[in-house]
Parts: C-alpha cells; sequence; structure tokens
C-alpha cells in the first residue's frame, strides 16, 4: 500500500501553509530587500515601524546581519537577488564587524560604522557560524568556507572551558568578564554545530556537540522536571522559558545524532509539563518566562511571534500532531500575521504591545516554515 503524504491528507492545513508561505515570499521578504535595507552601510536596519519606515539606526548588530545571511541564503533559487544579497551580507559581515587585531567579531557598530559594543559574545559567533555553514552550501566559496572554519576556531578556542561549556561573552582582547554560562548562546551554538554537521563531515565539531549537550543535561536540566533554565542549576533568579524548551526539543528531535541522548530524554519527558504551564488553553499563545520556584508561575506573560514559531515547529515532530498543528498555524496566522508584516509582541490581555518589526524575526519564520515543508512531505 502507498503512503499518502500529509499534504495530500490534510488538504486544510497545505492550503493554510500555502497562503502563510506566500505572505511570507510577498511581503515579509520584500520588506528586507526594500525599507528595511541600507544600501550605503549594505545592512539592515534593525526594525522597521509599522508604516514600513526604518527606526532611526542606533546601532548594527553582526547577530542580524548573521541572520539575514541566513533568510536570503536559504531563498537562493526561490526568490529573485536572494544570492546578490547573501553576497552583500557576507561582505559586511566581514568589513563592518571583523576584528582585525584580535580576531572574531564585535557586537555591534554605531549607526555611521564606527565600533560600538566591541566585545565578543558567544551569540553572535554562533549565528556566524549558522549562517556561513548554510551559505556555503549553496555557494561552496572557498572565502565562505575560511570564515565558517575561523568562527569554529574561535568559539573551541576562545568560548570553550573545560566542562563542554562555553563562556557566553568575553572582552575585545578576549579577556574574562565572568559571564559564566548561558542557555540561549549555547542553544545557539548547537543549532550552528548541528548546521555545519549538515553540510560536510566535521568531527571536531560532531564532539563539541556531542559535550555541550551532555553538559547541558547536567547543568541546566532541573531534575525534578527536566525543564532546561536559563542559568546554570543554582542560579540566583533562574527561570525557564517554554519558546527555548521547544526550540531544544526541535534541534534534539530532528537530529539522529542527538535522538535518544539523555538531554533529548528529558526535553521529551518536559514537553506536556511545558505545554500546561507555558501555553495558554484558549488561544494558543506561548507565555516568554516562567518562574520554576513558584510552580510554573508567568514571570513575563508577553507572548512573542518567535516563540509562537518555535512552538508550531516542535508541534510538527511529536506524535498524533495533525490537528495541534493545524490549530497553532492558524493561531500564527491569526494572531501575529498582517497585511503589512507581522505582530512582534501581544500582552498577557493579547494587545498587541510591539508594532516593530525587528530585522531578526524572519530568521524564526523562515526556519519554522522549513519544518513545516518537511512536515508536509
Amino acid at each position: 500500500m502507498l503512503s499518502v503524504s500529509r499534504s495530500a491528507s490534510q488538504p486544510e492545513l497545505t492550503a493554510l501553509f500555502a497562503s502563510v508561505q506566500q505572505h511570507f515570499e510577498d511581503v515579509i521578504v520584500p520588506l528586507w530587500q526594500g525599507p528595511g535595507w541600507n544600501a550605503d552601510m549594505a545592512l539592515p536596519y534593525e526594525a522597521l515601524d509599522a508604516e514600513h519606515q526604518p527606526l532611526p539606526p542606533q546601532r548594527y548588530r553582526a547577530m542580524a546581519c548573521a541572520r539575514q545571511l541566513y533568510l536570503f541564503s536559504s531563498l537562493i533559487g526561490q526568490v529573485p537577488a536572494a544570492e546578490e544579497r547573501a553576497a552583500a551580507l557576507f561582505r559586511s559581515l566581514q568589513q563592518h564587524f571583523h576584528d582585525a587585531e584580535h580576531g572574531g567579531w564585535f557586537h555591534s557598530i554605531d549607526a555611521q560604522g564606527a565600533p560600538l559594543d566591541q566585545r565578543k559574545d558567544l551569540y553572535t559567533h554562533a549565528f556566524i557560524l549558522f549562517a556561513c555553514a548554510h551559505y556555503w552550501d549553496k555557494v561552496r566559496e572557498p572565502l565562505v568556507e575560511s570564515v565558517l572554519n575561523a568562527a569554529l576556531q574561535v568559539i573551541a578556542q576562545r568560548f570553550a572551558t573545560d566542562d563542554g561549556l562555553y563562556e557566553a561573552s568575553l572582552e575585545r582582547d578576549w579577556s574574562s568578564l565572568n559571564s559564566g554560562p548561558l542557555q540561549n548562546p549555547l542553544m545557539h551554538l548547537a543549532e550552528a554545530f548541528l548546521a555545519t554537521l549538515s553540510v560536510r563531515e566535521d568531527a571536531a565539531a560532531e564532539d563539541a556537540l556531542l559535550k555541550l549537550c551532555t553538559a547541558m543535561q547536567e547543568q541546566f536540566v532541573d531534575p525534578q522536571t527536566r525543564v532546561l533554565m536559563e542559568k546554570p542549576l543554582g542560579a540566583v533568579d533562574n527561570w525557564f522559558e517554554p519558546g527555548h524548551q521547544f526550540e531544544w526539543y526541535f534541534l534534539l528531535e530532528s537530529s539522529p545524532l542527538l535522538r535518544g541522548s539523555q538531554l533529548h530524554e528529558s526535553l521529551d519527558r518536559a514537553f506536556a509539563l511545558t505545554e500546561r504551564l507555558g501555553v495558554a488553553e484558549h488561544s494558543g499563545a506561548v507565555l516568554a518566562m516562567l518562574d520554576l520556584q513558584d510552580g510554573g508561575s508567568a514571570k513575563d506573560s508577553t507572548q512573542r511571534i518567535w516563540a509562537q514559531a518555535e512552538y508550531l515547529r516542535a508541534l510538527t515532530l511529536r506524535p498524533h500532531s495533525e490537528a495541534p498543528v493545524l490549530r497553532q498555524l492558524q493561531a500564527l496566522q491569526q494572531r501575529f500575521l498582517h497585511v503589512g508584516g507581522w505582530f512582534e509582541c501581544r500582552d498577557e490581555a493579547g494587545e498587541v504591545s510591539r508594532k516593530d518589526m525587528p530585522s531578526t524575526t524572519p530568521y524564526h519564520l523562515a526556519t519554522c516554515y522549513r519544518g513545516l515543508v518537511e512536515y508536509l512531505r
């Protein structure tokens, strides 16, 4: 008996996703090809307002440049001029943010292009590695792979500690800021390692990824609930974020290398609890921050589009997912997408609390929609 694809067996979901994808290509991507692009700097503005005008630039971040490099790399062959835009973003990453004296990449430059925050943060470097892996996969240019290799090297030599984890932030000259490890940069580093391994064999990256996940299990996972905390266990004022739980779950569940690891088992076991505490039953809204010390009560009830996208993507890998995936795609479309773009945040009452559109958000939508494409095959 021939198997029936989900796209054939779920016509309502397939039609809805086609509409959402069309909105992405016809509305969201052109925002960053046109009004969101500073041609003089060859960089995306940080954000656009509701009328598609750039917010007055205070800074440009390397991380935002890298996320848009990923976005346009993912669109090569699908969207006109995507390859040219990706090439411009790659050049800008090196031109504006690379530290020729100390190596690595600055966090940000000011509105005139002068270095602003010259510290070196893991979050930025993880996204540079992630973007370069995807871009190199599309263009196979030696210069791109050399930057990918440089990012891997600096992460291993400068950020790594001796326990499988990595410092969140360092001074420009790599001296310590005593930042310690933080969950979010480490998650994106895991994502970047996975991206690297998806485009080439890399024993060092594979070993680092496995050690990272082992250390996350030991130092960040609450032993009772199995949720992944934002700071190491025992840290003051710790919390957990449902959006990050779902994001980690997708990375672990979708990877043959990581599926079945202790960290994967923890996030799998904690999934239902995270849904119960962190997803509003009536609306499907994902809450921003929960306090584990207070029984999982809301520490911040803001509803963010990126968390909605990560929950939806995670659901595509859950058993009996057909109805939940449809429901959450409807929630994403109805609550966050609009004819002119998207709403970044809603408050606890569901009112739009942030109308500007950051240049970093399309990355989350692109990865979510990529997950849905795989789901509907």
